[in-house]
């Protein structure tokens, strides 16, 4: 048996891996949005759910937690959270009752206008390039599918 050394050697160092960047990266953007958030009264993934809202209401709870990525044991807290915030209201599909429908009420829908500086603010803590943003972006995505691809998850 060797010492451990060789194998060491040839390990890359924490920031030398991908998953670390990104990870790095996750929280340096929670800690972008958190100030920004605050101001409208919600947390990131509240935020992200309720721009899935703004772009399609009347969804089903299991299409958002499909566009999001979520399970419904984290999703249904954070859309009873919304709901008693009085951002949104879930309603059984009439003609599905196993359905339950995510809808706006008044103050989410004011609340879009608010959440319209959102992107603004971020793209600006980036350096204001739109360009580079959405070139990350879609790099971002192509990592994304190559993962869940890899997974089985695709």
């Amino acid at each position: 048996m060797g010492d451990g050394q060789g194998d060491r050697a040839e390990m890359l160092r924490l920031e030398e891996h991908l998953c670390f960047a990104v990870y790095q990266a996750g929280h340096a953007f929670n800690r972008a949005y958190r100030p920004i958030l605050a101001e409208l009264g919600l947390t990131y993934p509240q935020y992200l759910a309720m721009l899935v809202l703004w772009e399609n209401e009347g969804l089903t709870v299991k299409a958002m937690g499909e566009r999001l990525m979520l399970d419904s044991g984290t999703l249904t807290p954070l859309l009873k959270r919304l709901e008693g915030a009085g951002l949104i209201r879930r309603m059984r599909d009439p003609e599905d009752e196993r359905q339950v429908r995510l809808y706006l009420t008044a103050a989410g829908e004011k609340l879009r206008t608010k959440g319209r500086c959102v992107p603004e603010a971020i793209g600006s803590a980036l350096g204001g390039n739109a360009a580079q943003a959405e070139e990350l972006r879609r790099a971002l995505e192509q990592v994304r599918d190559a993962l869940l691809a890899a997974s089985g998850a695709a």
